[in-house]
């Protein structure tokens, strides 16, 4: 029995979840199979052979499939972050159990540790997981006000960055920061900017 240590995600009954834990197995088993429709292929770094995608097939994926079945669409390694992607319908049940079974009790960033991945379509909106993990309230502001995406739910849904009257939202592929940053020096500090 582990005993719970202040600050670690174990409890008394699993061991304490280390990057390693999320490797994938070389034990030989057959890799996890992949979603339906995946791409059988997996892109590889140019001029590299070795893939840039893994399936991922170790203890912690195996429970997470056992537990939601389809609604895990893939399991993958990545650069050496383990991800799963995750039917949107189901995120929030699949983000509180990993908080209350696996004891991933900090959400950190949006992209730390495990990664729930989500495919949505374009007027699809993500729910919040602000009542999963509080922090992810400063997190989802951070997403709206850069990217333009809205959380169905979040309880205070505004930008964090930039100035409330900002027009649009500098991360998208679409925006021209430039432009925007010269128009708004202009209207509301009456100077030129000067990039």
């Amino acid at each position: 029995m582990q005993p719970k240590v202040p600050g670690s995600m174990a409890d008394e009954s699993k061991a304490p979840q280390s990057p390693e834990s999320l490797r994938p197995d070389v034990s030989g088993s057959s890799p996890a199979p992949s979603a339906k429709g995946a791409s059988p292929s997996l892109p590889t770094r140019p001029g590299a052979s070795a893939p840039l995608q893994v399936p991922l097939d170790n203890e912690l994926s195996r429970r997470y499939r056992d537990r939601f079945g389809a609604a895990i669409l893939n399991a993958l390694e990545d650069r050496k972050q383990s991800i799963l992607i995750v039917d949107a319908a189901q995120l929030i049940e699949i983000a509180r159990y990993s908080r209350d079974e696996e004891k991933f009790d900090l959400l950190e960033d949006y992209t730390a540790g495990v990664r729930l991945k989500i495919p949505l379509r374009a007027d699809e909106l993500p729910a919040t997981l602000v009542p999963i993990w509080p922090a992810a309230n400063w997190l989802e502001r951070e997403i709206f006000d850069l990217f333009g995406i809205t959380f169905r739910g979040h309880p205070n849904l505004k930008r964090i960055l930039l100035p409330d009257e900002w027009q649009g939202h500098p991360l998208r592929k679409d925006y021209d920061i430039l432009q925007q940053d010269i128009a708004w020096v202009q209207e509301n500090l009456g100077i030129q900017s000067g990039q």
